[in-house]
């Protein structure tokens, strides 16, 4: 997923197509955060079928890079973002964002890149904790589920 985030061709995007570049996000943020919503709720209505330990932090990852092509994409735009030059930034911007750091040398200056980095925090707060919870839910009831039939089952 790391391989293709940096060949994803983003530099097609930005400025000059602004409508494609905003529509592409929308869209990949709307797909990642329904197939979370569906882990989710195949989680809390204990589907046997699932296999939320492998997909939950598959999309979990997908969606900040979804933020990251996002932020680099937006950094085109002068005036957008100080310090944010590269894709390695954009990744290391969405990963301080998501863990609440907050260094500083990075730092979305217009209204669009603060309104995307509220958007992503908002989007952290919901879908990120709710997929998380329900990772944790679902991982401990398997593990009490082992403990149930014995160490030798």
């Amino acid at each position: 997923m790391v391989v293709a985030y940096f060949l994803l061709p983003l530099d097609h995007l930005g400025p000059g197509r602004p409508v494609l570049s905003w529509v592409l996000f929308g869209l990949a943020l709307a797909v990642v955060a329904a197939l979370l919503l569906r882990e989710i709720r195949n989680v809390l209505v204990e589907r046997p079928d699932t296999r939320p330990g492998v997909l939950i932090p598959l999309l979990i990852v997908l969606s900040l890079h979804v933020f990251a092509c996002a932020y680099y994409t937006l950094a085109k735009e002068p005036g957008e973002f100080e310090g944010l030059r590269t894709r390695v930034d954009a990744l290391y911007f969405t990963v301080v964002t998501l863990a609440t750091v907050g260094y500083g040398d990075i730092t979305p200056r217009g209204q669009t890149a603060r309104v995307l980095t509220v958007l992503q925090i908002l989007y952290s707060f919901v879908f990120l904790t709710a997929a998380a919870t329900a990772l944790t839910q679902w991982v401990r009831r398997l593990l009490e589920r082992r403990l149930e039939r014995g160490p030798h089952e």
